[in-house]
């Protein structure tokens, strides 16, 4: 059975797929050199920080931050912006949809996006974005 920490990440690449649907999906990939029609999403593993221990029984507690980039380009119909800013609203609605991943974690956050260009001569305009999906959960073992 994988640790609560790889289940917590499968589980929120899982809900960033379901968000966005068309989209091409990786995770722990680099930033994409082309940008496919519905758009290029990657989930990192991220970093589960230092824990909060509590006793009795011993738990861990982490807030674990990870990073989604997002990338999408110009359509024929909307700007690169539009379609970034649209694609990153479908994730936010998803976490607040379900904020404890079915149970698997005590509470679930995005955080605000950091947006760049990156378009190159001769190419669509893109943008890219990253976000941070906060996962707050607990484990009797760090490793588990």
């Amino acid at each position: 059975m994988p640790s609560k920490r790889e289940q917590v990440i499968e589980a929120v690449a899982g809900l960033v797929k379901q968000a966005l649907p068309k989209a091409t999906h990786y995770r722990n990939e680099e930033k994409a050199q082309t940008i496919p029609a519905g758009g290029h999403v990657n989930v990192e593993d991220g970093d589960p920080g230092d824990p909060e221990v509590t006793l009795n029984p011993t738990t861990w507690i982490y807030e674990h931050q990870i990073p989604v980039d997002v990338a999408a380009n110009n359509s024929r119909t909307q700007t690169a912006e539009t379609r970034l800013d649209t694609m990153m609203q479908a994730i936010g609605a998803a976490v607040a949809a379900d904020r404890t991943l079915g149970g698997l974690c005590d509470y679930l956050q995005v955080t605000a996006a950091q947006t760049e260009g990156l378009t190159s001569e001769g190419a669509p305009t893109s943008r890219y974005g990253l976000i941070t999906i906060v996962a707050v959960y607990g484990t009797t073992d760090p490793l588990n």
